[in-house]
């Protein structure tokens, strides 16, 4: 059909769906179905076919009962970006309603065909034929189905039918009604109207430019950095410095002389940089953050020396703070970890605690590096705090700090002239117990919670919600130690009513832990006996000492304004420049609550290199890796958790040479220096959902290889100390056939000039017979060159074509090279080796690290870079994942059109003789 039909029924200036796209993935194809409830509800089929998404309408949506025969209507084709379209298409508009994508995977055809092209070609004469039978592989849906035309429904008239497998059910999987990409339902969504998901993220449909014409600003002071850097006093850094505070207020406010910032939802934290011994960042109980590395690792690279105030926080893709992910923040592949630096207390031996905030902030955006996305200064806005409190309610953020332009830095004080404004009532509190009703699975089903009024712990509620199962079972390992038979309260408490108190009662009592844990809540209110309304847990702060936490209860706006009343100093004064209102639109949009998400450019690390044992979920399965801190390059200080982000960030490039194929496994447990085998045989080895071949030799024996199918299975070898990895030719499913034939050039005690010399010949041979090839550096001492082949023929027929090139080749270069696989029969010489070309032999793969010093990578060239002066060092895991980025995989026409092995030898004995 096309889109024209689709097109001509939107209007796009009015509905935010899609106009185009296309997919990315060259390997699979995807389907997609959206519940959409429009005029009636229904379910969208949608599957990727020539270029755009065939759609039907399903009324009754999937069924997995092979029983049940829903009709399906087919209707306009759709574009590809569609398949993450969610939100409201407004009404008046075709289609107008509510959308979710209940549910996306890949699909194929039932028939075994490889390659998404051919895929395609073989699903598309099916549904000209009215006939389409598929299999998906999806969240809800999996399994076989058919698409069937029916007649006497009208020329669009569809059947949608589940065949009978392993996943028919007569479960009704419509239940199952929450978002894929969300997690809303359609009653959810409807609820969030001003907003659409996009692109997979949530964006705002008013423009940025209409949000920021809510918040005005004042021009900023002219303020000159250095007179006021060489005035200031000199000090020695200072130590062990807790952080200002600002005073809960109970409403937002507008005066003269007060600036505004966000208030971000994560742990305040300084930092103390030295350019000898680097940099730390420091919780304000004074620890170290080090499990927060690559904040650390940023900062350390700046050469300064200066003590810095500010937040740690992980964004989401809105780009606003998620304190959830920031407890959970393990490594880069938990969230978008940032550090919002405020404030400066010290620099360069001088003290600036005593100057104006105005000239500490203008020092601030003076010193700061702009290079990194993962610190930045918060931005300060001289605005309306009314308006500027208003945009922030807009946007969903906790709230508002407000600081006085004149205030100087009070180190461990609430201070009245640093004000916050709550969006959303939080509070820290301490864990007093836990409780766990009969007959639940659950690790415990509410905590009981604590403030402390002086000395004493105060009884203020329980919260019950805002726990997944795999955070009770991680905070049941803290409760742990923490158990006693004391309760923490010096009155009884009944946590089972918790708005009265009386004298000791008999019945179940709560488990008691000794009060040393702190958690946050969010809450509706505080009830006249003290407890929190509607409590819901945020997550744990390890930040904060359980005596230090009090109620925080805000205290009246007008009266703590008029307490922080002061003059601004008259050298202030002096240096200010007179302000002018500004609302022009460009002048709103500098001043914006304009928050963007971090741009990012590559996949970010799996694993904290400081953590020697963690479990990471990846693909959808759990790994747990071991021994992260071990040294496996002990010269180069490389450890096997940089090994294993290495692999991760690289996996995508990867995996097409590495999916369907078996593996071999070469083990490196201690390191390139230790102990290493081979193993091909996983029997009892790998984990469940690992997929295996079973090859058999002429002598019947099975050996059982691994497959590797995801990132998964490859992050699953590594953790087993795979440094390289090692795929077969051939797929599992078509284990006689290989993808492309390889020429090995082995240089034994020859230079890598000479390796080049050779490499060259063979090109010189190829092309002179119109044979594509990609080589590649081996990572260890020689070369690879590939020559793609389609798995149109066998391991002998690939093997019988390597051996007349590299006969060529010996020709012309023989007073360097060899045939003979004898290594002494070699005499030294470099071996041009054809005999990899058979069934299990195994080199390593594409962007495979090697076990050499220096953690070389087995890296793909152009052909432009195979000349003199090449060496194998040149790539290595620092610098691998800079050069894929500028350069994308130079190696994916091995895998494309094969050549046509009858042709291309006639023509090589036509030339050669």
């Amino acid at each position: 059909m096309g889109l024209t039909e689709y097109a001509k029924k939107r209007d796009f200036k009015k509905t935010a769906e899609p106009k185009a796209g296309k997919s990315k993935d060259k390997d699979n194809l995807i389907f997609v179905v959206q519940k959409h409830d429009a005029s009636r509800l229904h379910y969208d089929f949608r599957l990727e076919m020539d270029g755009v998404l065939k759609s039907w309408a399903v009324p009754k949506g999937p069924s997995l009962d092979p029983k049940v025969k829903h009709l399906a209507m087919m209707v306009e084709d759709h574009p590809f970006d569609y398949l993450n379209f969610e939100g409201i298409i407004p009404k008046g508009e075709y289609g107008g309603g509510t959308v979710i994508v209940w549910d996306e995977g890949t699909y194929e055809p039932i028939e075994p065909i490889r390659g998404k092209k051919a895929q395609e070609k073989h699903l598309l004469k099916q549904l000209a034929s009215g006939q389409l039978k598929i299999k998906l592989h999806g969240e809800k849906l999996n399994g076989e189905f058919a698409m069937v035309k029916t007649h006497g429904m009208g020329e669009n008239g569809w059947l949608m039918i589940k065949h009978k497998d392993e996943f028919a059910t007569s479960e009704d999987i419509t239940k199952k009604d929450k978002s894929v990409l969300s997690g809303k339902t359609i009653e959810t969504m409807e609820k969030t109207s001003e907003k659409v998901w996009q692109n997979g993220h949530e964006e705002d449909v008013v423009p940025d430019e209409e949000l920021a014409e809510d918040v005005a600003t004042e021009d900023a002071p002219d303020i000159d950095v250095k007179a006021i850097l060489k005035a200031a006093p000199k000090s020695k850094v200072p130590a062990n410095v807790k952080p200002m505070k600002a005073t809960l207020v109970d409403e937002p406010f507008d005066e003269p002389g007060w600036l505004f910032e966000v208030k971000w939802d994560g742990y305040r934290a300084i930092a103390v940089l030295d350019k000898k011994d680097g940099a730390q960042l420091i919780s304000r109980n004074n620890l170290p953050f080090e499990k927060y590395y690559p904040i650390n690792e940023a900062l350390k690279s700046w050469s300064m020396n200066a003590v810095l105030d500010g937040e740690l926080l992980v964004l989401n893709e809105k780009g606003i703070s998620d304190f959830g992910a920031m407890q959970n923040w393990r490594s880069e592949a938990d969230g978008n970890l940032v550090y919002y630096i405020f404030d400066i207390l010290w620099y360069e031996g001088k003290n600036l605690m005593e100057l104006p905030l105005v000239e500490r902030q203008a020092i601030l955006k003076e010193i700061l590096p702009t290079d990194n996305d993962h610190i930045r200064q918060s931005k300060v806005f001289d605005a309306n705090g009314i308006d500027f409190f208003a945009a922030a309610v807009k946007m969903g953020l906790e709230g508002i700090i407000a600081k006085k332009a004149a205030s100087v830095y009070t180190a461990d004080l609430r201070s009245k002239e640093w004000l916050k404004v709550k969006v959303q009532r939080r509070q820290e509190v301490v864990i007093a117990g836990y409780t766990k009703n009969e007959g639940t699975g659950k690790s415990f089903s509410a905590l009981v919670l604590g403030v402390y009024k002086g000395k004493e712990l105060q009884f203020v509620g329980k919260v019950g919600t805002g726990f997944s199962d795999k955070l009770q079972k991680e905070m049941m390992a803290q409760f742990k130690p923490l158990v006693t038979d004391e309760s923490p309260f010096n009155y009884e408490v009944d946590v089972d009513k918790p708005t009265r108190f009386r004298p000791k009662r008999t019945g179940a009592k709560p488990t008691w832990l000794k009060p040393e844990l702190v958690c946050e809540v969010g809450f509706a209110e505080v009830t006249g006996d003290g407890v929190f309304r509607q409590a819901s847990f945020k997550g744990m702060r390890s930040d904060k000492k359980a005596k230090d936490v009090v109620l925080e209860t805000p205290v009246e706006t007008e009266t703590t304004l008029a307490e922080a009343e002061t003059s601004i100093p008259e050298t202030l004064e002096k240096r200010k420049s007179t302000p002018s209102k500004t609302t022009t639109k460009a002048k709103a949009k500098d001043a914006s609550l304009k928050l963007e998400p971090i741009k990012t450019h590559e996949r970010k690390t799996l694993l904290n290199p400081t953590e020697d044992t963690q479990t990471k979920t990846v693909c959808g399965h759990p790994l747990k890796f071991n021994h992260v801190t071990k040294l496996y390059w002990p010269e180069d200080k490389i450890t096997k958790g940089q090994m294993l982000n290495y692999y991760y960030k690289v996996g995508e490039y990867m995996m097409p040479y590495l999916k369907d194929r078996p593996m071999s496994l070469n083990r490196f447990p201690g390191g390139i220096h230790g102990q290493s085998f081979y193993q091909k045989n996983v029997t009892d080895k790998a984990p469940d959902w690992a997929k295996t071949f079973d090859h058999v030799t002429g002598e019947g024996k099975v050996t059982k290889y691994l497959v590797a199918t995801d990132e998964a299975s490859l992050l699953w070898m590594n953790s087993l100390g795979c440094i390289e990895i090692n795929p077969w030719f051939s797929r599992a499913e078509t284990p006689d056939n290989p993808d492309y034939c390889v020429i090995d050039l082995d240089p034994d005690k020859h230079t890598y000039d000479q390796v080049v010399q050779a490499a060259l010949e063979v090109k010189k041979i190829l092309d002179a017979i119109d044979v594509p090839a990609y080589p590649k550096t081996s990572g260890s001492t020689g070369m690879h060159i590939y020559i793609p082949l389609e798995g149109k023929y066998s391991y002998d027929q690939s093997q019988m074509f390597a051996n007349i090139i590299v006969k060529l080749v010996h020709k012309e270069i023989p007073n360097f090279t060899s045939l003979e696989r004898s290594i002494a029969a070699r005499k030294g010489k470099m071996y041009l080796d054809f005999l990899q070309n058979r069934p299990g032999a195994t080199i390593a793969g594409p962007y495979s690290l090697r076990p050499k010093p220096g953690a070389t990578i087995s890296m793909p060239l152009t052909w432009d870079e195979v000349k003199p002066g090449l060496t194998i060092q040149d790539f290595n895991i620092h610098n691998a994942l800079d050069r894929l980025k500028e350069t994308g995989d130079l190696f994916k026409g091995v895998l494309g059109e094969g050549i046509d092995l009858a042709k291309t030898i006639k023509k090589a004995q036509s030339i050669f003789g």
